[in-house]
């Protein structure tokens, strides 16, 4: 990962985890500049790639400041951030199904870059929002890299026992959607019916450095979820 893009995520994080309002003024490209010991030039590169990402925007002569703060239970398309981080407003629980330390099989393998020889844990949960049920949630970590997780700390969020026990944050994601038509196994956990549609996202996360640690693979209950993206342009 470039030093810009290191350094746009760091900025990003510290706008969402210090829920910072709308119309925040940021620092100065120089003070920034000054606080992470790189050049003006690398700055305004990370600010411009959050202006298009819509998580800030630039009035000429005056600054950069915080763009409008999402609706409340809308997931952001864009945060690399946990619904527990996400969804600060809501009510975020979480009913564990399954959890096992595992050999990766073919598709483990493909999507956390890994060998069959590599142990890996998978996490299997209900999510709930305001106690409504909000997704099905498939997760797989590195044990090489998250080398114990349990019942106790997977019922609450992972990503911040991961950022507080290995100092690990998830710096950015990919992430691929697709649309299926429900099974009778998953309609039951979701409380919806077979064929029902619904929405599922794959999420590969990684660390600043660029290590790739998880993924996972959400169906998300179309009754109970919102989303929404900004975007912006630069002239």
């Amino acid at each position: 990962m470039l030093k810009y893009q290191l350094i746009a995520n760091q900025i990003e994080s510290h706008i969402y985890e210090n829920n910072l309002p709308k119309g925040t003024k940021l620092p100065t490209v120089e003070q920034f500049a000054s606080d992470y010991s790189v050049s003006k030039s690398t700055i305004v590169k990370a600010l411009e790639s959050l202006v298009l990402k819509g998580i800030v925007y630039q009035v000429q002569g005056s600054g950069i400041f915080v763009r409008k703060k999402n609706r409340n239970g809308y997931i952001n398309f864009n945060s690399p951030h946990g619904f527990t981080d996400n969804l600060k407003d809501n009510k975020i629980t979480s009913k564990v199904l399954d959890l096992q330390l595992i050999k990766a099989n073919d598709e483990i393998c493909d999507y956390l870059e890994c060998s069959k020889e590599d142990d890996v844990y998978i996490v299997k949960r209900v999510r709930y929002i305001d106690d409504k049920i909000m997704c099905y949630e498939e997760s797989y970590y590195k044990q090489s890299i998250i080398t114990f997780l349990n019942n106790q700390i997977v019922e609450g969020s992972i990503f911040e026992y991961i950022e507080k026990a290995f100092n690990i944050k998830t710096s950015f994601q990919d992430r691929y959607f697709y649309v299926i038509s429900l099974d009778k196994e998953i309609s039951k956990l979701l409380g919806l019916n077979v064929n029902d549609p619904a929405l599922v996202a794959y999420n590969q996360c990684y660390s600043p450095s660029g290590i790739l640690f998880n993924y996972s693979k959400i169906i998300y209950n179309y009754k109970n979820t919102k989303f929404y993206d900004q975007s912006s342009t630069i002239k």
